[in-house]
């Protein structure tokens, strides 16, 4: 059985999840989440703790099992905590300034490239080298963080580009002169 499927959730008290068929809402203090969960789970609330069922050992049952409590407890995370990912530029001249609700990155291009936040992403430039993405959405937070990183990934030779903060980049040894 699912290690993770067979976790209880425990619900904080100032979280309110409430079921209407396949429709799960979550409301919390930093906001609301909603999403269809899949027909064959069954999510039972009681005594505020939510455990996720499955009907069968079958393979897309097993499956489908923790994925259903892990989004789940996200949503309960994200509504009660919220998420960040923190990007850093790394490279001479890389820069991010926040005009507006747009941010704007000199990253080595001969043009500046905008970015937008998505409804319910805010993006905090705190330093020129740092971007700090945050939601309450883990998916969404992810994405958009992947988007901008993906904008100018971090090159192996130099390390130079948008990297996530504490991720290590291989490094690869340049060109040697023949001898």
């Amino acid at each position: 059985m699912s290690r993770v499927g067979r976790k209880v959730l425990e619900i904080p008290a100032n979280v309110t999840v409430t079921l209407n068929g396949s429709d799960l809402t979550v409301k919390g203090p930093k906001g609301e989440l909603s999403r269809t969960i899949h027909p064959d789970m069954k999510v039972v609330i009681e005594n505020n703790v939510l455990t996720v069922e499955r009907p069968s050992d079958d393979k897309n049952h097993r499956a489908l099992h923790g994925t259903t409590r892990a989004i789940i407890g996200n949503m309960v995370e994200g509504v009660s905590n919220g998420y960040t990912r923190t990007l850093e530029l790394i490279g001479v001249g890389y820069r991010a300034n926040k005009q507006g609700e747009k941010v704007v990155l000199s990253i080595g291009f001969s043009h500046p490239v905008e970015v937008e936040a998505e409804s319910g992403i805010t993006i905090d430039v705190p330093a020129q080298n740092r971007i700090i993405v945050s939601g309450i959405n883990k998916e969404r937070v992810g994405a958009v963080a992947a988007n901008i990183r993906a904008i100018r990934p971090p090159e192996p030779y130099k390390g130079k580009g948008i990297r996530y903060e504490g991720e290590t980049v291989r490094r690869k040894e340049g060109k040697t002169a023949k001898k």
